[in-house]
């Protein structure tokens, strides 16, 4: 995925060569031209001039309507101009995604990406209705993150060796909620039952927010999902942590060891990520950067976050994050041919 502006394509005339209304024309669009491109240099310069809506691709509740909150009014207060959040959730985030695909490339529509948009669901699902490369440029790094895995309470496995011992004991009977059919969620749980060598049960749902509360509620066996979400039943003990799936274990949960020490190699990472759709503008897309370079990098952003339980912010230039998507492409491929799935 590369960050660049279109370009267009000059084609031949049709008018023969030398005629009146070819002189015509080349002399209006000798005019023209230059007006049309000082007009476009004016809004470039305004930008932005008016509201932007963020397309957050989820249902509200969940880790990315979390965060997207946090980011919104200070993103706004940087740019001058008010950030409007816009929900718009189903079919693993292709529903809100396609949305920006098609909305004008002028930098007043942005996408609230995770793994799902632009990373997993071209292996997913073969009908996207917009190309995940051509379709998007980067604008920068949110926040790179990790999930728990957390159980019922009255779950009989108190860390991942006594999990794993009894999912190989009851072969498909333990079950796992995800936000929905390739969601970073599932797929983390698709990764662990390979890994593990275990046979476990996806239960899909629309969004984190439904799929965390039937956990607690005890009708599902575990989630792997954010930390943020889990929060309220963690502290009134419908749910235990079990593992996380980072590399080091998280400073807030410090007992809470990592997958990787019990499957060593298990790693699963949480992009959250801003785009726009392609063709928008460098002087728009670097704008937007440099007021998410200088949001994020807040300390007091980063506290509030790290006390609601969020990743912590974390920015990026746009070709660093298209180096990102890349890497996560290269990465979850694989996995998902592996496990031979397909949302529709």
């Amino acid at each position: 995925m590369t960050s660049r502006i279109r370009g267009t394509t000059a084609r031949p005339s049709s008018l023969p060569t030398g005629s009146a209304l070819s002189r015509r024309s080349a002399i209006w669009g000798g005019l023209a031209a230059p007006a049309l491109l000082a007009s476009a240099a004016r809004a470039q310069d305004g930008y932005p001039n008016r509201p932007i809506r963020m397309i957050v691709p989820f249902v509200p509740g969940g880790g990315a309507d979390i965060t997207a909150r946090f980011i919104a009014e200070p993103l706004g207060a940087a740019l001058g101009q008010p950030i409007v959040i816009e929900n718009r959730g189903g079919a693993g985030g292709t529903i809100g995604t396609a949305a920006v695909a098609t909305s004008p490339a002028d930098g007043y529509t942005l996408l609230y990406g995770t793994p799902g948009p632009l990373i997993t669901n071209r292996f997913l699902m073969p009908n996207l209705p917009y190309d995940s490369d051509r379709d998007f440029s980067p604008v920068s790094l949110l926040t790179r993150g990790a999930y728990l895995l957390a159980v019922h309470k009255d779950v009989p496995a108190r860390n991942m060796a006594e999990l794993i011992a009894l999912a190989r004991s009851r072969p498909g009977e333990l079950t796992y909620a995800s936000a929905g059919t390739g969601a970073g969620s599932h797929l983390a749980g698709e990764l662990l039952c390979m890994q593990a060598g275990v046979r476990m049960t996806h239960v899909p749902y629309r969004g984190t927010s439904q799929a965390v509360q039937d956990v607690a509620a005890g009708r599902v066996t575990m989630s792997i999902d954010t930390y943020a979400v889990m929060i309220p039943n963690l502290q009134a003990g419908n749910l235990r942590p079990i593992a996380v799936t980072s590399p080091q274990r998280y400073p807030e949960l410090p007992d809470v060891p990592t997958i990787g020490e019990t499957i060593p190699g298990f790693e699963v990472g949480v992009v959250n990520y801003i785009c726009v759709r392609s063709g928008t503008p460098r002087p728009m897309i670097e704008r937007l950067n440099a007021a998410l370079v200088k949001v994020l990098g807040d300390p007091g952003l980063a506290r509030r976050m790290k006390e609601a339980g969020s990743s912590p912010p974390l920015s990026s230039t746009p070709e660093g994050l298209g180096d990102i998507l890349r890497s996560e492409v290269e990465k979850w491929g694989p996995v998902i041919r592996q496990a031979g799935l397909s949302a529709g």
